[in-house]
């Protein structure tokens, strides 16, 4: 789970704070030295540390915490404040040419997702309706221009490629011309990685840069790498000013020290993270949505967005006239199963709800394919039983358990879930449901009893 043991040492190190009614500066002072070495721990920057306990510790001592009513809650607000401020305080994007095409050229080491995540933002900026196009100018790594022929072919993105005979710059150079004539209005540009930085790798890089004069250059790096992240971040920034940082593999970093680094350290802000394999797997970065999340708060706007891009407006109104009229049945139940697939896994879903204690679902036994087995289950009904569910009978329900590979328990169980979701929703108004739709609140609907 991304910042698990960050977010674990931080409120150890607030519960100093809690257990007392009232706090004094030398309670503070104290605090602060555990939050140091929380952060020390997690591989941020020494500097970064030390100017953010500082900035937190002067205004936690202040006159408005100390004889508050609940100080050690203003205490936590601070430093949610202040890990916003440090991770760039609100969330950049790529920023469109006035006259296109946008070049983006995507830069970093070898083995940080570069290519992949090439493929990656061009489907975020086409399911946007832009007309995005991959250039191939890795013309060293072997198989690099197959790599992401295969991701554009995916994604069924167009990829331009020259083979590995000429220079990158001038595959590159034809990429945009090609771009111009066939209307593509983003270029992503794939350059070369290599296992370390070196001048001649900086050069060429520095030779596209001048060849092409992209709007972004983006640099793509290994969150697992720490503080050796943050190095590599800044290298590249003092040879190519970088404009942005796309953090890949967050969902596996603990610790959390190259995002709360990278902006303070090199000036220029983290744009987008890769959380998972899939060519899917990518989010814009939100540091007050991170912030919450390293303090265990949840990040229930990106849950929102999650559920608004399962269930669109349409949908959302052909279930509540359902509702309304008493039609809901369990192939709109299977429905709903396959839009929450569509969030990710439950894991990951349930790691952004406000409230649930982190380190328990670190170590829960979390089992997406239950959804299968729902879905196996219903499949295995008759148009009739699943349109009637009233029907379903004890014969019934052996034939569907058969059918389904499941026990008898397993359909009483799933069917006696169908009715808690009936009767909730049949308590709610029409609007209230609309607005809980848009909202992501699925109530018992996504209660699958973990």
């Amino acid at each position: 789970m991304a910042f698990q043991s960050l977010t674990d040492k931080l409120n150890a190190a607030f519960k100093r704070f809690r257990s007392k009614g009232k706090l004094t500066e030398d309670d503070v002072k104290e605090g602060m030295r555990e939050i140091k070495l929380a952060l020390l721990e997690a591989d941020v920057s020494y500097k970064v540390v030390k100017d953010f306990t500082k900035k937190v510790t002067e205004r936690a001592v202040g006159a408005d915490v100390l004889e508050s009513l609940l100080p050690a809650q203003q205490i936590v607000k601070i430093v949610n404040e202040e890990l916003t401020s440090l991770m760039g305080g609100t969330g950049e994007r790529i920023r469109l040419a006035s006259h296109p095409p946008t070049v983006v050229m995507m830069v970093g080491l070898q083995g940080a997702g570069k290519t992949t995540h090439c493929g990656k933002l061009a489907k975020l900026l086409k399911d946007q309706g832009r007309r995005p196009l991959l250039v191939a100018c890795d013309v060293y790594r072997p198989a690099a221009v197959k790599q992401l022929e295969v991701v554009g072919q995916q994604l069924e993105i167009p990829v331009f490629q020259q083979g590995t005979e000429l220079s990158p710059v001038e595959i590159a150079k034809n990429g945009i011309e090609h771009a111009k004539q066939h209307g593509h209005d983003v270029v992503f540009i794939d350059t070369a990685g290599r296992l370390h930085i070196d001048e001649k790798m900086m050069e060429e890089l520095s030779e596209i840069k001048t060849a092409v004069n992209p709007n972004e250059i983006l640099l793509v790096v290994d969150a697992m790498l720490g503080q050796d992240a943050v190095n590599v971040a800044d290298s590249f920034n003092q040879l190519l000013d970088i404009s942005g940082v796309v953090l890949t593999k967050l969902d596996g970093d603990t610790r959390g020290g190259a995002a709360l680094s990278v902006r303070y350290i090199t000036g220029k802000p983290i744009k987008y993270v890769g959380v998972g394999e899939k060519l899917d797997a990518i989010e814009p970065f939100y540091p007050d949505r991170m912030a919450s999340r390293i303090l265990g708060m949840g990040d229930v706007l990106s849950l929102i967005e999650k559920a608004e891009t399962a269930y669109d407006e349409k949908q959302a109104e052909e279930l509540e006239k359902k509702l309304r009229t008493s039609e809901f049945n369990l192939e709109d139940y299977l429905d709903h199963f396959s839009q929450i697939r569509k969030m990710g896994p439950m894991k990951d879903i349930l790691a952004k709800v406000p409230g649930i204690d982190q380190s328990k679902l670190e170590n829960a036994n979390i089992d997406d394919r239950m959804i299968d087995r729902m879905e196996a289950i219903i499949l295995s009904m008759t148009p009739k039983e699943r349109k009637k569910p009233s029907i379903i009978n004890p014969s019934r329900k052996k034939r569907i358990a058969a059918g389904s590979g499941m026990k008898v328990e397993d359909v009483n169980r799933l069917l006696k879930q169908f009715e808690q979701t009936c009767k909730m929703m049949k308590e709610m108004s029409s609007g209230k449901y609309k607005k809980m739709m848009k909202k992501g609140k699925f109530g018992k609907m996504g209660n699958f009893g973990f």
